[in-house]
């Protein structure tokens, strides 16, 4: 048990308290208004194994966990995150829109054509060979995106 100033409560419910706290922080900190449909949300996706999910694939596990939120919900407060800088979208080719928190590490992405997966990875040779080439060209990195879309061998 941990002690939550007044009460007893169990150790994974503190936690969860704790979480949910810095989680209505976040979203304090953007602009936005603390909602059960916001914070259900958040918590989807912060606590997801699947780092990039749809907003059907959100809306389908917010209703196997019992939560009522519907899917015009889902779209609109995962656009009202991308706007805050809480989420990125990616469009993916072939593939509709995913969103991952934004975390601030960069990373790029493959991307398997035949199952859809989606894999993170980070390279530190091909970022330098990137701001390379760009310098070569005249050019200042602003941003990038890289997107490699494999299958698996044989």
């Amino acid at each position: 048990m941990a002690l939550n100033h007044t009460r007893l409560i169990p150790r994974c419910e503190a936690l969860r308290e704790k979480l949910t706290m810095v989680e209505n922080h976040e979203l304090r900190k953007v602009g936005l208004k603390v909602t059960l449909p916001r914070v259900k949300i958040l918590q989807m996706l912060d606590n997801t194994e699947d780092r990039h999910m749809s907003a059907e694939d959100v809306y389908k596990a917010l209703m196997e966990a019992g939560e009522d939120v519907g899917l015009a919900t889902v779209y609109r407060v995962l656009t009202q995150f991308e706007t805050a800088g809480l989420v990125v979208r990616h469009n993916f080719d072939g593939g509709h829109a995913v969103f991952e928190l934004a975390d601030g590490e960069h990373h790029d992405h493959m991307v398997c054509v035949d199952t859809g997966e989606v894999i993170e990875f980070f390279d530190a040779e091909i970022e330098r060979r990137q701001k390379e080439i760009v310098e070569e060209h005249g050019y200042e990195m602003v941003d990038h995106n890289l997107v490699l879309y494999v299958k698996k061998k044989g």
